[in-house]
């Protein structure tokens, strides 16, 4: 329990954008944000991909995912997150090299007691680079490396924060297979490795992630499918050096998932994700809208 109420002070917002994982239950990583097309890399040249988010939950899990009574609990955060990938054309390892960088812009609201606070600004950026293949014309591959900076304002105390305070290192793999008409799968999976946010001598322990996506082209563009993610932490929190027992968080989410592909080298996607069996976490629900395109 006292992991779960440590979640609002701790509440962080492109993380928040989906508030959970880790110290507070929140995560460096906005689960869920991956849809559609999570592993197939474009042509040589510089992509341009814009997420927007909002996340709202007034619900709050123990480790065991009863509900805990909170009065006037609520968190609701919003992100506009800007993505720049750039493929050089350069081949490594057989495969195409990609580079990437996000950094997003959030607003985050927490109520708790008949205490508020809101705060918005520049949260944690993430930034990575990758080899990216081409198993033929349906299934594509990327397998990276992100490293997520402390780069959102954090102040130990306080209700809403725009970041976590602490940096982490995660490799990634994503898979895509896609198909104009007929089956749509994509995976993205990552494992998170925190370090201590030396503010509370906290480290969050790593967790497995995945955002996922199963849909079914009608031929004219269109993806129509569901979506969401699945995380589970693997080891258990830390507070100067000490495990912190029930501290692991896990969770998962699902909701319809909609692809637009114009076929002029621009693309959309959509979802509205319900959370399910969260503990040590807040539960609510998220819009993702995501658009892609070349610079």
């Amino acid at each position: 329990m006292d992991k779960a109420i440590h979640l609002l002070i701790c509440a962080s917002v492109f993380a928040a954008a989906s508030a959970h994982a880790a110290e507070g239950g929140g995560s460096v990583y906005p689960n869920g944000a991956e849809n559609f097309v999570a592993g197939a890399l474009p042509p040589p040249g510089l992509y341009g991909i814009a997420f927007v988010n909002h996340y709202e939950a007034s619900r709050l899990n123990d480790f065991s995912g009863k509900q805990i009574g909170i009065p006037g609990f609520k968190v609701r955060a919003t992100a506009i997150t800007p993505r720049v990938i750039w493929v050089p054309g350069v081949s490594v390892l057989g495969g195409d090299l990609v580079a990437h960088m996000l950094a997003p812009l959030v607003e985050v609201e927490a109520k708790m007691g008949g205490q508020s606070q809101k705060k918005s600004g520049l949260g944690d950026i993430t930034m990575g680079l990758g080899v990216g293949h081409h198993h033929g014309p349906n299934l594509h591959t990327i397998l990276g490396l992100d490293v997520t900076l402390p780069t959102g304002s954090y102040r130990n105390g306080d209700l809403a924060n725009l970041g976590r305070n602490y940096a982490a290192l995660e490799p990634v793999l994503a898979v895509s297979y896609l198909n104009n008409q007929g089956f749509n799968g994509d995976l993205r999976m990552g494992y998170l490795i925190n370090r201590v946010n030396k503010a509370t001598d906290y480290r969050s322990g790593q967790e497995f992630h995945l955002d996922y996506a199963a849909g079914w082209g009608l031929g004219n563009g269109w993806v129509l499918g569901l979506g969401g993610y699945y995380r589970k932490q693997t080891q258990l929190d830390k507070q100067m050096e000490v495990e912190l027992p029930n501290s692991k968080t896990s969770g998962m989410a699902i909701g319809p998932s909609i692809k637009y592909d114009s076929g002029r080298g621009w693309f959309l996607t959509a979802k509205w994700q319900f959370e399910k069996n969260m503990k040590n976490s807040t539960q609510g629900n998220a819009l993702w809208i995501r658009a892609a395109m070349p610079l």
